[in-house]
């Protein structure tokens, strides 16, 4: 049976208009994978209340407001027999960071220029392209990918 992930994540800016990522070392074994804050939603949980707890788990910040749904992503991963469907929110954020991931993956959380955030996402097409194209601008997009590495189809 092919499994079903529902997947939040925020885009939070700073002044300087840097993008906070999240270092994750899923594995534990010093492999460090960035992304965008946030997870998986749970059963009985809204979206929009798991968007609030992981970025709060990732970040130590608190959302004040979700602005927009910035783009939604498919990741088709018929090696794993899985479809991911994320969903990536524009928010304005309070407080410091400080993260408290209770799952002890999260090593590091950061704000990156746009040019660093596609260095640390180069090997991820899926995080990479949707939040490049919505830091230039584009919004409301819909992206659709046969696995993680393979080019995708942009809507």
């Amino acid at each position: 049976m092919r499994r079903e992930i529902l997947v939040v994540a925020a885009i939070l800016l700073d002044r300087q208009g840097r993008v906070l990522l999240v270092g994750n070392d899923w594995s534990r074994r010093g492999q460090v994978r960035y992304t965008l804050p946030g997870g998986t939603v749970e059963p009985g949980e809204t979206a929009l209340e798991a968007l609030v707890r992981e970025v709060r788990e990732e970040t130590g910040l608190r959302i004040k407001a979700v602005d927009h749904l910035a783009y939604v992503i498919q990741v088709e991963d018929r090696r794993k027999n899985e479809r991911t469907l994320a969903m990536a929110f524009r928010a304005s954020y309070e407080g410091l960071l400080n993260p408290k991931d209770p799952d002890g993956h999260i090593v590091e959380a950061r704000f990156f220029t746009p040019e660093e955030a596609a260095q640390r996402l180069a090997n991820h097409r899926p995080l990479q392209e949707p939040l490049l194209d919505y830091l230039r601008g584009e919004r409301g997009r819909f992206y659709a990918y046969p696995g993680w590495g393979p080019p995708g189809v942009r809507v």
